[in-house]
C-alpha cells in the first residue's frame, strides 16, 4: 500500500492499478474511529488504574516487583502517550487545523519504538492481573497505530510476504479498501 498526494489535501491510500482511498474516506470508514476510541478509553482506564487500583496494589509488591511496576507502568503511560497523540494529530488533519504535509515531519512520527517495543522487564510476571491486561492492550493498540503510520507515510508495512500472516493481512487490508471506497 502506498501513499500519495492527491488533488489538493487529501491523502490517497491505494495499491498501483486499485480504487483510491482519500484521507476522508478512511477517516470516515470506521477504522479510525474504532481506534480513536479505543486509545483514548485505554488512556483514560490506564489513568484511573495507576492513580487508584494500581498504587495501591503497587504498595503490596516486593522489591523487584516494584521495580517492574514502575518500570513497565512508564513504558505503559510512555506508549498510551504516543498513541494519543498520533491519532490527534490524525483527527486535527482530517478537521482541517493541520495540512497532511505538516501531519508527515518528524515532528509528529510516531516515536518511542524501541521503549513501545522492547521485551517486558525482569519481574514483571507477578505485576497485577489488571496492569498486564493494560500493557497487553497498550502493545496491541501500538502495533496498529505503527502498521497505520507506516502506511501513511508510505514506508513498508509491519508485516512482509515472509510472514505466513501476510496473505491473511492482504486479505484484510484488500477488505478494508473495497469497504472505505464503498462508503
Amino acid at each position: 500500500m502506498s501513499v500519495d498526494l492527491h488533488s489538493g489535501n487529501d491523502v490517497v491510500f491505494a495499491e498501483p492499478g486499485e480504487a483510491s482511498v482519500t484521507l476522508a474516506e478512511f477517516m470516515s470508514s470506521g477504522l479510525f474511529e474504532r481506534t480513536y476510541r479505543e486509545g483514548m478509553q485505554l488512556v483514560e482506564d490506564t489513568s484511573a488504574y495507576l492513580d487508584g487500583p494500581g498504587r495501591e496494589a503497587a504498595r503490596n509488591l516486593s522489591r523487584d516487583a516494584s521495580l517492574a511496576y514502575a518500570g513497565e507502568s512508564m513504558r505503559l503511560t510512555t506508549r498510551l502517550m504516543q498513541v494519543a497523540a498520533w491519532l490527534l494529530v490524525r483527527k486535527a488533519v482530517h478537521e482541517g487545523e493541520i495540512t497532511p504535509e505538516e501531519a508527515k515531519s518528524e515532528k509528529y512520527r510516531l516515536a518511542t519504538k524501541e521503549i513501545a517495543r522492547s521485551p517486558r522487564m525482569a519481574g514483571s510476571a507477578v505485576l497485577p492481573a489488571r496492569l498486564l491486561e493494560l500493557i497487553e492492550d497498550s502493545e496491541r493498540l501500538y502495533a496498529r497505530v505503527e502498521r497505520l503510520d507506516n502506511q501513511l507515510r508510505g514506508r513498508p508495512g509491519f508485516y512482509s510476504a515472509a510472514n505466513p500472516l501476510a496473505e491473511q493481512f492482504t486479505r484484510v487490508e484488500a477488505f478494508f479498501r473495497e469497504t472505505a471506497a464503498r462508503h
